[in-house]
């Protein structure tokens, strides 16, 4: 039976084109028209000044902490419930996270803790050169709240709209709040180039330096000559040209996932114990990977049974993600619940489920996924 996945692959079929006008030029390198298309066409949709395009979205993150000037012992704030790339390289910069729990009306950085962890940064004599803010699974966060408290204290932003490409806050897009945006177009993301990702910025001169540190920060010279720590994580222009066919559809796929959520929040909105992940006011979520928490008193069952229920169908589903906090690597770090005593993002993960999601899904597939459930309870 064939698998339905979590959130596969959708190509729009005019990928060929761009591919084949890399070989055609024979600029198959990190150079290329697709390069420097795909990073304009980027920007554009985001209405923002210009685009860098890398290796993926973990890439555009160190990069953005190298233009900040994150180095060793320097505090990060980063968003708890996310996947570990959105913090992995502070620790590649020598620099400490200090995560943020989550709150309920967003599953993201909790703008209450983040305040208590910059009153204690203050009062500490050291504010974190920068905060990492993540929108979980497309749906923004607190975006005026958040960015109030860090304006106050002057410290810059990095939006992590990994997973929330195409989503907006107030009638402007995902990822163009901060000092930099990061996108990721990895393999299970709304689109994909296969692997890459990209910053985003209305700072051209950051971005330039952006480019020069990901081709191995190379001077200007006959010779290769190097100044400067750099890295090699230039996007291809092959790859390009598959984010340049997928940009094009973006809007659609927006559109599919948003149905596929509706379909799913309309067939389980009433079972006792199922709560959907919110949708806040004056926010449109790309809804990249449909999530909701199981009650297992309401519900008699729990995620893990679901999750096992379909996995017996060839049926991919997943937890939400292990906030970052409980993780062995980061053992030890700072953490800020939502309220004292209280963290948010646990039960988040303790009772969370994400659902195959994919805007490649067909009508049949998302019907056994919602039987399959079902015939559980």
């Amino acid at each position: 039976m064939k698998r339905i996945f979590l959130s596969s692959p959708h190509m729009s079929g005019n990928e060929q084109k761009y591919i084949q006008e890399a070989f055609d030029l024979n600029w198959v390198a990190p150079l290329g028209n697709n390069v420097d298309q795909f990073e304009k066409d980027l920007a554009a949709y985001n209405n923002m000044a210009g685009a860098s395009v890398l290796t993926s979205g973990t890439a555009a993150i160190h990069i953005a902490l190298r233009l900040l000037g994150v180095s060793d012992g320097d505090k990060v704030i980063c968003s708890s419930l996310t996947f570990i790339a959105s913090a992995n390289p502070i620790l590649y910069q020598g620099a400490e996270p200090v995560f943020i729990d989550s709150e309920p009306d967003t599953w993201n950085m909790s703008p209450q803790a983040l305040e208590r962890a910059f009153q204690d940064a203050e009062a500490e004599g050291e504010l974190p050169k920068t905060v990492i803010i993540v929108n979980l699974y497309g749906q923004s966060a607190k975006i005026d709240e958040l960015k109030e408290i860090c304006d106050r204290y002057e410290v810059p932003i990095i939006e992590d709209a990994a997973e929330s490409l195409g989503s907006e806050y107030k009638g402007k897009k995902s990822g163009s709040f901060g000092k930099f945006g990061i996108y990721s177009f990895n393999g299970n993301k709304i689109i994909t180039t296969s692997g890459g990702g990209a910053l985003v910025s209305n700072d051209i001169e950051a971005l330039n330096k952006s480019r020069f540190l990901a081709t191995q920060a190379r001077d200007q010279a006959i010779h290769y000559q190097h100044s400067e720590l750099g890295y090699n994580y230039r996007m291809s222009n092959i790859v390009a040209g598959i984010g340049r066919a997928q940009l094009e559809v973006l809007d659609e796929r927006v559109e599919r996932r948003r149905e596929v959520f509706q379909n799913y929040f309309e067939a389980l909105k009433d079972q006792p114990g199922f709560d959907f992940m919110p949708e806040m006011e004056g926010t449109e979520s790309n809804r990249w990977l449909t999530a909701l928490t199981i009650d297992p008193e309401e519900a008699g069952i729990t995620n893990m049974d679901i999750i096992h229920a379909l996995g017996e169908e060839n049926i991919e589903a997943r937890p939400v993600w292990k906030p970052l906090h409980l993780q062995p690597l980061f053992e030890g770090s700072k953490y800020y619940s939502h309220k004292e005593g209280y963290s948010y993002s646990d039960g988040l993960f303790n009772y969370g489920l994400c659902l195959p999601s994919g805007s490649n899904m067909t009508e049949e597939q998302q019907n056994k996924v919602i039987h399959t459930i079902k015939k559980l309870l």
